[in-house]
């Protein structure tokens, strides 16, 4: 994917956004063959299209899980961003699985309803009925449809393996949510236990704070009573005073 490194904007992030745009087009696409007749041109072309633009938006996902990875070896970015971004791939991986799936069935359909006129075919060969097939004198029939039946069973496990692969890939994201969400929960708790000492030292350095401001004001206190004596004493030494003078 050829990108401009624009100052002051993420290139990741700019390739993520043409991932989503990618999938948005391919389902546009697919809502576009599901009102277009099998049998048409158009709907082969639109087919081709799609799996052309499936295979590059595997590509390019691809591409940003390993950009992620080597980005978090090389510690270019935070932990938690590399966790995000990797969820964020994870999110594209999924996606990549539902759009295999969506246009697999149609492929399996026709696959079924080919395998199905074939088997009817061939029975009614085999017991002497009076199909096309049976009908024909020819021997190279028989030939053709042992091939025909090869292919489409051929195809069909294609299918089935490119199946395996998506619920395979679905698995490792299934596995990798759960692994992020242990890790969450253990920080919850990790930052639990924190918040739980940090009260306990709250409640010891209220208790201190009380002590000390009663002793304040018991010193306090006493200051005042001292200046009353003084005073006092003062003021008998004057009368004292006074009364010798007199």
């Amino acid at each position: 994917m050829a990108l401009v490194n624009i100052e002051g904007i993420d290139p990741w992030l700019t390739e993520y956004d043409a991932c989503e745009k990618l999938f948005r087009e391919i389902m546009e696409h697919l809502t576009m063959r599901d009102g277009t007749p099998k049998t048409s041109k158009t709907y082969a072309s639109l087919s081709a299209n799609i799996r052309l633009r499936m295979k590059q938006y595997t590509r390019e996902v691809q591409q940003l899980k390993s950009k992620v990875e080597e980005a978090s070896k090389l510690k270019t970015i935070t932990f938690e961003e590399a966790e995000r971004r990797t969820r964020q791939v994870e999110q594209l991986q999924s996606k990549d699985i539902q759009l295999q799936r969506l246009y697999e069935p149609r492929t399996n359909d026709y696959v079924s309803s080919r395998a199905s006129l074939l088997k009817t075919g061939s029975s009614a060969f085999a017991d002497g009925g009076t199909t096309s097939w049976a009908a024909d004198d020819d021997d190279d029939k028989p030939l053709d449809v042992q091939v025909s039946v090869n292919d489409l069973m051929s195809h069909q496990d294609r299918v089935l393996i490119e199946q395996d692969k998506g619920l395979e890939e679905l698995c490792k994201v299934i596995v990798r949510q759960k692994e992020i969400g242990q890790t969450i929960s253990n920080e919850v708790d990790h930052q639990n236990e924190v918040i739980d000492d940090l009260a306990d030292h709250m409640e010891r350095t209220d208790e201190s704070l009380i002590n000390k401001t009663q002793q304040v004001r018991n010193i306090h206190s006493k200051d005042r009573t001292c200046v009353y004596w003084i005073v006092i004493l003062l003021l008998f030494i004057v009368i004292i005073i006074v009364s010798l003078i007199n």
